[in-house]
């Protein structure tokens, strides 16, 4: 990566970290504060308070990336910031759930996510995108963990309403990491691997295989969301302070981290992919039976926690290398955009749904609900075809017709090892998923070098 690269990927990837924090730090801490304000002894409300962010976020990020397309990518983000900001300060200073459902709204509704990914597809070459791409995916796993331990703490020193406000202050201050860290691109255009097109829809939920995907981060973070309505309850019942809650999330979040490790070395390294990821759907599904069985006894939470957060890790990491790996080239922007919106859409369910339970049938049915959603999963997981062991290789082509782009895309097509060959004349640029195995990668560079050369 050059210095202009790296800056813009730090930056950007700070900025999506720090829009996940604001989702994510309230997580352990909301329903305790929720249910003594003035209508959130309704825990349907308090579900719906703590998910609602998801369902906004999952209408307008696709199309706030088209807006960023029209409008350029720096402005979108510069209003998603404002409206993320508005939406932490109406919840900070709110005095009822409605208030804090409307700021949580307006929160979601600040979609910068997909502007972030198309900003930074334009601010690096293409075959330093993936590396762009792995920080801003470990700024979300880093913000995720600091997010469980802090939020307990920040409770304690300047509760809910202050962590709200202090979210909107980050926000407003990231505006100017925008404006002075992050550099303008030279030129804005469509990135078919980042961005989703409208085109590519249709090819997208006609893929069984991406939609057993999508189904599985839906599945995941309604449970993740669910867990969360419930678990504080539970180690506050369990004789811990809400201020003492970070001593259960810490040790779970630093071991579940290093355990997480091994599996996945083993599934790209080994070609156990799909092995792995069932493993660790199974793995989830016994620690949501744990914590329905052992949640009396703190140690009983904390293991079964880990066991969750163990497997949680794993899928967060495996699932968009399967979507990347399943999707077809052209539509990949399209495929990453439909399982991020479906992602967001759980996690309004995942609360609803479990505020529901709560309030119309109990505690225990949080739980229950996580059991037959994870069962349900392993169902769908397990009829899926055994992935190929692929990886993607880019090359740089210089000026090409139309013409000339169509003739060697079909030509890189028909060499040893292709599996799929996508030419985009207007980038210079050949993108290929080839076999790991049996890829003659001398043949692709000499038929590069000759059209280049024409």
């Amino acid at each position: 990566m050059s210095a202009t690269e790296r800056r813009a990927s730090l930056g950007l990837a700070g900025i999506y970290g720090l829009r996940m924090l604001g989702l994510f730090i309230i997580l352990p801490v909301f329903a305790l504060y929720a249910e003594h304000l003035p209508g959130g002894n309704s825990h349907l409300l308090m579900g719906i308070a703590l998910g609602a962010y998801g369902l906004t976020q999952a209408i307008l990020q696709i199309p706030a990336g088209w807006l960023s397309d029209r409008y350029g990518r720096k402005p979108v983000i510069y209003v998603s910031l404002i409206l993320f900001a508005l939406g932490s300060f109406v919840a900070a200073f709110a005095d009822n759930i409605y208030w804090v459902i409307l700021g949580r709204v307006v929160q979601g509704a600040g979609a910068l996510n997909a502007a972030v990914m198309a900003l930074t597809a334009d601010l690096t070459r293409e075959e330093h995108r993936t590396k762009a791409m792995a920080l801003i995916g470990i700024s979300i796993g880093i913000t995720f963990s600091i997010s469980m331990v802090l939020s307990p703490l920040l409770n304690e020193m300047i509760g809910v309403p202050g962590i709200f406000a202090l979210t909107g202050v980050l926000a407003l201050l990231a505006m100017g990491v925008v404006k002075f860290v992050i550099p303008d691109p030279a030129i804005t255009r469509f990135h078919s691997d980042t961005e989703a097109s409208s085109n590519k829809f249709a090819e997208v939920l006609r893929n069984k295989e991406l939609l057993r995907l999508d189904f599985g981060i839906f599945s995941l973070h309604a449970i993740l969301m669910s867990v969360f309505m419930q678990v504080p309850f539970v180690l506050q019942r369990d004789g811990l302070a809400v201020a003492q809650h970070w001593k259960i999330y810490l040790p779970v979040m630093l071991i579940a981290f290093v355990l997480m490790v091994m599996p996945l070395i083993i599934a790209e390294k080994k070609a156990k992919m799909k092995q792995v990821f069932i493993g660790a759907v199974a793995l989830a599904l016994c620690g949501q039976l744990l914590l329905l069985l052992a949640q009396d006894s703190l140690w009983g939470v904390a293991t079964a926690l880990l066991i969750f957060f163990t497997a949680f890790n794993i899928l967060e990491a495996t699932l968009p290398s399967m979507i990347s790996k399943i999707s077809p080239l052209a539509a990949k922007g399209t495929a990453m955009g439909v399982y991020s919106s479906v992602q967001f859409l759980g996690a309004f369910f995942g609360a609803t749904v479990g505020g529901a339970l709560m309030q119309y049938v109990g505690g225990n049915a949080v739980f229950i609900f996580s059991i037959a959603l994870l069962l349900v999963w392993l169902i769908v997981a397990y009829g899926m075809q055994p992935l190929a062991v692929v990886r993607t290789k880019l090359y740089h082509l210089g000026e090409l017709s139309d013409a000339q782009g169509a003739q060697l895309q079909q030509q890189l097509a028909g060499l040893q090892g292709v599996r799929e060959a996508m030419v985009v004349a207007a980038e210079g640029m050949a993108c290929l998923k080839v076999d790991m195995q049996g890829y003659d990668e001398t043949a692709v560079e000499r038929l590069v070098i000759q059209t280049a050369d024409k």
